[in-house]
């Protein structure tokens, strides 16, 4: 039986983002986008609290100017088999409410290519190291939101979305969707 408290990567749907990007309605284009081109790269995560708000950090995948760029208040590489794979984007941020969240299915299905393979089996190592280093997430995490919302001054500031401006967006699109999209169901954050 696995442990309850185990980090796991969840997608998060759409239209949801596409609410947070909304310039016109007070949202922020650093959202990661999951529409023009880039509906297979949904916005990946994993789940944690923040001030008892769910919050899901991004994943990212591998890019080379992560080779050169050290791991920082806002940003922390993935590394497997002393490669980095990817990275968690503390920055990038958002909260979230269970409903609006599907936990990724990392099992091999006989129907998947090789290429759906390849990437379960990327996404299942990428979890494997979230876990291993869960505490450093969690802590990491709480320290960037707590130190952004208080107002202090840090050097990635500006590379962080507006939380508490997330947060109302949130509140806005809940109120809007009381009840519509209902995706999963059992969420257990820290």
């Amino acid at each position: 039986m696995k442990n309850e408290k185990e980090l796991k990567l969840y997608r998060v749907i759409p239209r949801y983002i596409d609410a947070l990007q909304d310039i016109e309605n007070g949202g922020d284009s650093r959202v990661y986008n999951v529409r023009d081109g880039k509906e297979h790269r949904p916005f990946v995560g994993i789940i944690t609290t923040c001030n008892n708000k769910i919050y899901c950090i991004p994943l990212s995948g591998y890019k080379t100017k992560y080779k050169v760029l050290p791991d920082n208040d806002t940003f922390m590489k993935i590394i497997i088999d002393e490669k980095i794979v990817g990275a968690l984007q503390f920055s990038r941020m958002i909260p979230v409410e269970e409903r609006l969240l599907k936990e990724l299915d990392l099992q091999i299905h006989k129907h998947d290519t090789k290429k759906q393979q390849v990437a379960k089996e990327l996404r299942r190592k990428e979890t494997e190291w979230c876990n291993e280093h869960k505490q450093e997430i969690i802590d990491k995490c709480r320290a960037l939101y707590n130190t952004y919302i208080t107002g202090n001054p840090f050097k990635g500031r500006k590379h962080c979305l507006d939380f508490i401006k997330m947060e109302i967006l949130y509140e806005d699109y809940i109120k809007k969707h009381p009840k519509s999209e209902q995706i999963c169901t059992a969420l257990k954050p820290f």
